[in-house]
């Protein structure tokens, strides 16, 4: 069965937060401080507050839907993506993707790619990136990302991000 790829809307943040806290964890378990990581993932409730919030003031995010019409809410979104206006000030592009995720269980499966055409097409843009998220920087140099030499501490997990760049195609 095709996985359905739509934009959210308010009715479905709990799942989307679901997905938002799982895929952090899957995807930070080497990277982050396990007790830091444990901390900014345990409140999905919060997370959904924040997740309805945004898609009621216009934030568009994808979201990639589980094929299994029995999953529960915690499983029901299975990755998503939001696009946006670059927030930096030294900005290289005018689109920046703020995030791309993909439960784990669907990596390596052409998700990634599906959102990320959805949410910025062939569209110059940037987007950061932990340092040490060797899975994630190999996926964006596969879409024409690299790296531009811009880095910041990263404020919820507290490590390096790295910024990439790709040109328009």
């Amino acid at each position: 069965m095709e996985i359905e790829i739509r934009r959210a809307g308010v009715a479905d943040a709990a799942a989307g937060a679901w997905c938002h806290l799982k895929c952090w964890q899957e995807a930070y378990a080497d990277l982050a401080d396990p007790a830091r990581l444990a901390e900014k993932t345990g409140d999905p409730e919060g997370r959904g507050k924040r997740w309805a919030q945004a898609l009621e003031a216009g934030v568009v995010r994808w979201i990639a839907l589980n094929p299994d019409p029995a999953a529960p809410v915690e499983d029901r979104v299975i990755g998503f993506s939001c696009p946006g206006p670059t927030r930096d000030e030294d900005a290289p592009t005018p689109l920046e993707l703020y995030a791309i995720y993909v439960r784990a269980k669907w990596w390596g499966s052409g998700l990634g790619d599906r959102l990320l055409d959805v949410a910025i097409g062939k569209e110059a843009a940037s987007l950061w990136v932990l340092e040490g998220n060797e899975r994630a920087k190999a996926f964006y140099r596969r879409q024409g990302f690299v790296e531009d030499g811009s880095r910041v501490d990263e404020p919820l997990f507290g490590v390096p991000e790295i910024r990439m760049v790709r040109p328009g195609q």
